[in-house]
């Protein structure tokens, strides 16, 4: 904050100068505007603020799965003149930045700088300099000891895996998350008693993990003795597959069966695994019977995974399941409130009530779009107002855009992408390179607008639903693992709202 009001003082001084050297035509104000120009050129953010900005673009462009995995213990190493060169924990990292992702950040350098940044370089550091890393969503700041030092950075996410910052305290609760709010307060009240299990479902970035974690945080400090587990329903199959391999089959059925609480996020993800289900639904049996907590999480309600066994299915549904939808205005509005408070900036009430009405979406777009601004208005030394934010709202695909997208649009932008014809997409024929585009045309129409299979199945030439169901499972399924169709998706996607 001290930052903040000294920059905007040097800004006040610089006016009042400018304006002074021209009514008095003096050039003793000429040099003092150009000696205070100078000192502000030197209040440029860190390198770690102005990285802080950087992945709030990006994680408005990038998928959650993707900014975790690729920006991950990243940093801004140094910063000179308009080269800046980016610190990566590995060589794998490091090559596939510069492969993927090099465009976008040096874009979005570009957008958040004045500087005329043209190079854009990667290294491997295996530690960072000694500067406190920004605390974002999706990235646990990677937490550096000086062997010379006996102090280190403060830890956002503590032995257990759990993020402290997700706890109840900080969630905010609106009309379409009351239930699984109370349901997940109750559960981390009376673990094994209260609704077991807890299933919460929802779509992406609506706060699902925060409540899983929130459950783990509160367990840890209420009840230090119990032994959690918090992990990812990949994590799970990997484990299983590892123990299969080595031969460790009974050390890994120790590790999941004898835990107090059982958190697993993204449960959709053991869809299709045979061998992982059927491991999972022993776990869960071993668990529920010694009145041991699970909770899970997932995208989507129990009956609407696919290619999951009915026994599960019925398992999932025996506690308790409360599902999170987006929020509403207020809700909104109260969460911007809140993250605002929590950067330590006063926003005006219209800029808040603007950014509500036009980032609908999901919490992660709420504060994705408010870092991005925070961060803009920081690095350019200026005061947060409702004309500046709508600026740079233009630049971010708003959510209520969405009501502009019709199923015709999408198969004219999906068309137009892979070169084809409209007739040759809604048409009968089954060649390969038809095919998966009339998938995708289907997979978006489900994704973006929400429409019903039969309708889907209409509007691609008097299919039958079964068929759009098919293709968008399908288009799913490839996405987990195809980087490929996840590029052609976000491209396709950029296009709706151009």
């Amino acid at each position: 904050m001290r930052h903040i009001y000294y920059t905007q003082f040097i800004n006040s001084l610089c006016t009042i100068c400018s304006l002074l050297g021209i009514f008095c035509k003096s050039k003793f104000y000429a040099i003092i505007l150009f000696t205070l120009k100078q000192i502000k050129t030197k209040t440029i953010m860190t390198n770690d603020q102005l990285w802080q900005a950087v992945l709030g673009e990006l994680e408005l462009l990038i998928s959650k799965a993707n900014f975790t995995t690729w920006f991950k213990n990243t940093f801004i190493s140094s910063s000179e003149d308009n080269k800046v060169i980016v610190g990566t924990p590995n060589a794998f990292t490091k090559a596939w930045l510069e492969k993927k992702y090099k465009e976008q950040i040096l874009q979005a350098l570009k957008n958040i700088t004045s500087k005329d940044v043209k190079l854009l370089e990667f290294v491997v550091e295996t530690s960072k300099p000694q500067v406190i890393k920004p605390k974002l969503d999706g990235i646990t700041p990677r937490v550096e000891v000086d062997s010379n030092n006996t102090s280190s950075e403060k830890r956002t996410s503590n032995k257990f895996g759990f993020n402290e910052k997700y706890n109840f305290e900080s969630f905010v609760i609106g009309k379409g998350n009351e239930l699984a709010s109370a349901a997940a307060k109750a559960v981390a009240e009376k673990p094994g008693i209260s609704y077991n299990p807890l299933f919460i479902y929802g779509g992406v970035g609506l706060g699902k993990t925060h409540l899983a974690q929130a459950i783990g945080n509160h367990l840890l400090l209420n009840n230090p003795k119990l032994k959690i587990l918090f992990i990812s329903s990949e994590k799970f199959t990997n484990d299983f597959i590892q123990s299969i391999k080595t031969n460790t089959v009974d050390q890994f059925k120790n590790i999941y069966r004898k835990v107090d609480v059982l958190i697993i996020d993204d449960i959709q993800f053991i869809s299709g695994k045979e061998q992982t289900q059927e491991e999972f639904f022993h776990t869960f049996n071993a668990l529920h019977q010694d009145n041991k907590q699970i909770v899970l999480s997932s995208d989507r309600p129990p009956k609407a995974i696919p290619d999951i066994e009915q026994r599960l299915i019925s398992r999932f549904e025996w506690g308790m399941t409360a599902d999170i939808s987006a929020p509403d205005l207020e809700t909104r509005i109260a969460i911007l409130e809140a993250k605002a408070n929590e950067k330590e900036h006063e926003i005006e009430k219209e800029v808040i009530q603007y950014l509500a009405e036009n980032v609908r979406n999901n919490v992660r777009e709420l504060e994705g779009a408010l870092n991005r601004i925070i961060g803009h208005h920081q690095l350019n030394n200026s005061n947060i107002t409702l004309d500046s934010t709508k600026q740079i709202m233009e630049n971010i695909s708003a959510s209520n855009v969405r009501g502009n997208i019709t199923p015709k649009k999408i198969i004219q932008i999906v068309s137009s992408y892979f070169d084809i014809s409209i007739e040759e997409i809604t048409g009968n024929c089954r060649r390969r390179q038809l095919v998966t585009p009339r998938q995708i045309v289907m997979y978006l129409m489900r994704e973006e607008i929400k429409a019903s299979y039969p309708s889907i199945g209409q509007e691609l030439g008097g299919r039958d639903h079964t068929t759009a169901i098919h293709a968008c499972n399908k288009i799913t399924a490839i996405l987990e693992k195809d980087e490929k169709m996840k590029n052609d998706i976000h491209l396709i996607k950029q296009k709706f709202y151009q």
